[in-house]
């Protein structure tokens, strides 16, 4: 099963990647994390991203395109995988298709968790991340809904996307997630 998990800040992609990546035994992929780490380690790619990750603003395609391509050629992807918080823009989009093509693999599902944006806001303020202050997650509300509603549109055309209300309790929507996935399937 390889899945992509939508949504803004504060929407609960993190936490229904995790369920989803135990319920079907494949990795979670997290941007927030490559990048956290990529930083870390004082990798070339981490200290060209660092600017961006602070002022809260997106990282530029073509070095989310390469740390993706870097971190879906690890063996532990075998099986499937789920990508949180990656594509963010209609190009990351075009381009992962690409690069799963380069890779013979295919997405199966895009899932787009629905919340509303105080919701995300209200979410994003109460976790304890160093990222999490109120400028920047204002911030990356805004970028969410200038740049990643495009991404609705595309995997929706192609057929792929998937529309879950989270704004519920966790087990509730990854019961509908894992619903909608059965229903998708079998049709």
């Amino acid at each position: 099963m390889k899945l992509v998990i939508l949504g803004g800040s504060g929407s609960g992609k993190s936490t229904q990647a995790q369920r989803l990546g135990r319920h079907f035994d494949i990795p979670q992929i997290s941007t927030g994390e490559i990048l956290r780490e990529a930083i870390a380690n004082y990798s070339e790619l981490g200290r060209h991203t660092q600017p961006y990750v602070a002022r809260g603003e997106l990282v530029p395609d073509e070095m989310m395109i390469e740390l993706m391509r870097l971190r879906l050629t690890k063996p532990d992807v075998g099986y499937g995988w789920i990508l949180e918080g990656y594509p963010r823009t209609a190009f990351q989009s075009e381009e992962l298709d690409f690069l799963l093509d380069a890779l013979g693999q295919k997405l199966d599902w895009a899932i787009y968790l629905q919340v509303p944006q105080a919701v995300m806001v209200s979410r994003s303020l109460g976790r304890s991340l160093p990222d999490d202050q109120p400028e920047i997650v204002q911030r990356r509300v805004e970028l969410f809904y200038d740049r990643t509603i495009p991404i609705l549109e595309y995997y929706d055309r192609r057929r792929r996307l998937l529309t879950i209300n989270g704004d519920l309790p966790p087990d509730m929507v990854e019961q509908n997630i894992l619903n909608l996935l059965l229903s998708a399937e079998c049709c």
